[in-house]
This record gives structure tokens, sequence and C-alpha cells, in this order.
């Protein structure tokens, strides 16, 4: 499994999660945060004087996806979040090593990875389920 991790813009995230949920990807965190990229921040008059804000509001969603279905995952963060504006955001893709259902116990062996329409595991990967 892959935890892919995005920072968008918080006025994408509506678009982001439709985006998600009409390929199937239905469970994702939100979390809102604050940081910069390579935009450095930006300038904002305030009652006459330049302010320099250096922290943006962003959001960060993480989807956790099984190996063949980062591609997707990714396809649709770009869709949803994508205005062609520098501070568009940037996604990550980490492994997962293990998961455990709390409610449960269950370890990822005895979860079932919902599938997602029209995806299929590759060729060479192997997804232990």
């Amino acid at each position: 499994m892959q935890l892919v991790t995005a920072i968008i813009r918080p006025e994408r995230i509506d678009f982001v999660k439709k985006a998600l949920e009409d390929r199937g990807f239905a469970g994702m965190t939100i979390t809102e945060v604050r940081g910069r990229g390579e935009q450095g921040g930006i300038s904002l008059q305030f009652r006459g004087k330049t302010v320099a804000v250096d922290m943006l509001p962003k959001c960060r969603i993480e989807v956790a996806v099984s190996d063949y279905q980062v591609d997707a995952a990714i396809e649709a963060i770009c869709a949803g979040a994508r205005t062609g504006k520098v501070g568009d955001g940037r996604i990550f893709v980490l492994p997962i090593l293990r998961t455990v259902r709390v409610r449960t116990g269950e370890e990822l062996a005895d979860v079932p990875v919902p599938s997602v329409e029209g995806s299929t595991p590759s060729t060479g990967s192997t997804l232990s389920i």
C-alpha cells in the first residue's frame, strides 16, 4: 500500500474530494495546514501598509491506496486541484509498511482493499490482501 499525500489550495478542496470520490476513493483525511513552497509567500496591502505573509493556508489530503491505484489517485488530485497558477500544490507518495484497524485489530492481510473502477494491478506488482 501507498500513502498519497497532497498539499493544495484550500479553495480547491471540494473539487479534489469530488474527483477522488468519482474514482472510487471514499476514505481520506483532510487537515488544514500552513506553509509555503517555491512561491515563498505573498505580500498584501492592509490599512495602507504592505504586509508580507510567508506561511499560507493550505489543505493536506491523505489517501491510502493499493500500489496499482497510485496513478489514479494522483490523476484525480491533479484534476481537482490544478488552477495553472504558482502554489497549486505538491503530491507525495510514501510506502505504508503496516496498517491495523483500531476497532478490531485486523491487519492489512485481513482487511479487503476496495478496488477502484477501471484499475487493475499492473504486471510485476503484487498486493497481498
